[in-house]
């Protein structure tokens, strides 16, 4: 069973991170602000200006704690980790099906059928939970058009013809995104997606909470021994965790998006916890960015079922699952690639 609190998130500017025997130690100016057992965690992450000690990253490769370096923002810069371990048959056959382009065409479709069928699911609990709001028929319309396009999936046979299934799907969902938002949408609005930078709020949150998720799945990937870079979807491209990109799609409406409309629409950030800089991009204050985690961290342990184990687990259990069937998948024990569907 694996632990769902074990990251360490580093967010204070500054942060200095370094080993005492079995601990991992945070000072901030020269004072000790956290002191972390090395056995109650599998991965650390850092945001901003925030730096490591040789011995520390050298602890943690021995001990397979992972270190991931972002930007303020959250963009990915860099990760530090141990030798690469994990079962080699498995990662063999990984890779061989990734030239499989027939096999490649059939996990495509099972990660964009889970990713349509949760962004519908999303948009339907809308129409529900706010049959009164403006933009309803819309949303209703947008949800027909995935269904459409969930029928148009299942005859396709080529890489490409389904990569343009998915993007058209993405367009049609975020079309109507804006009408997800019930909550001081002057300042929280969303007109599409931008990104590298981000420049309004709402995707400077979804581009932050997409990181967090994108980590989780890495390590859940690792951790039944797969190459979270070598994608079926995604295909393989240096510097990209291609792999973790395609198990991604299912998961973005559900852990992310969802997350971001909650905190939105209830209110548990403000406008103030967001700068514009001179650039247009949007950057968010050390206090939002905690306020996301701990709600990220305390999402993770809302329990859902399962449909294909049929079994209730925690949501931050998820990806190691999905990671799981998808390994058992490439060994043969299961005949398909079964993604996770919200219902």
């Amino acid at each position: 069973m694996k632990k769902l609190l074990n990251t360490l998130f580093v967010t204070t500017p500054g942060a200095y991170l370094l080993k005492e025997r079995e601990t991992v130690v945070v000072k901030v100016e020269g004072e000790v602000k956290l002191r972390v057992p090395i056995h109650i965690i599998e991965s650390i992450v850092c945001f901003g200006v925030t730096s490591c000690s040789s011995y520390l990253m050298g602890f943690c490769g021995e001990r397979n704690v992972g270190i991931s370096f972002l930007s303020e923002n959250g963009r990915f810069l860099a990760r530090v980790e141990g030798p690469v371990s994990g079962n080699i048959l498995l990662r063999r056959e990984q890779f061989r099906r990734a030239d499989d382009n027939e096999f490649c065409c059939e996990i495509a479709k099972s990660f964009i059928a889970g990713k349509i069928t949760n962004c519908r699911t999303v948009l339907l609990r809308a129409t529900r939970d706010h049959a009164d709001k403006p933009g309803i028929e819309k949303i209703r319309e947008a949800s027909n058009k995935l269904k459409t396009n969930l029928q148009l999936l299942k005859n396709q046979f080529e890489l490409d013809k389904i990569r343009g299934i998915e993007g058209d799907s993405a367009n049609i969902y975020f079309s109507v995104f804006e009408h997800l938002i019930t909550s001081d949408k002057k300042h929280f609005f969303f007109q599409g997606r931008n990104r590298r930078p981000p420049r309004d709020n709402m995707n400077a949150l979804l581009s932050f909470i997409y990181v967090l998720l994108m980590h989780d799945i890495v390590s859940a990937l690792e951790g039944v021994g797969l190459d979270p870079a070598m994608g079926f979807f995604h295909k393989a491209r240096s510097g990209r965790y291609s792999l973790a990109l395609d198990m991604m799609e299912e998961f973005r409406p559900i852990l992310a998006d969802r997350l971001t409309l909650s905190l939105v629409n209830l209110q548990q950030i403000k406008n103030k916890g967001f700068k514009q800089t001179e650039s247009g991009a949007v950057t968010m204050s050390d206090a939002t960015r905690k306020k996301v985690l701990i709600t990220y961290q305390e999402r993770k342990k809302t329990k859902i079922t399962h449909t294909f184990i049929d079994e209730q687990v925690q949501l931050g259990l998820l990806p190691h699952i999905q990671a799981m069937l998808l390994a058992r998948m490439l060994r043969g024990d299961l005949d398909g690639y079964p993604p996770f569907v919200w219902r």
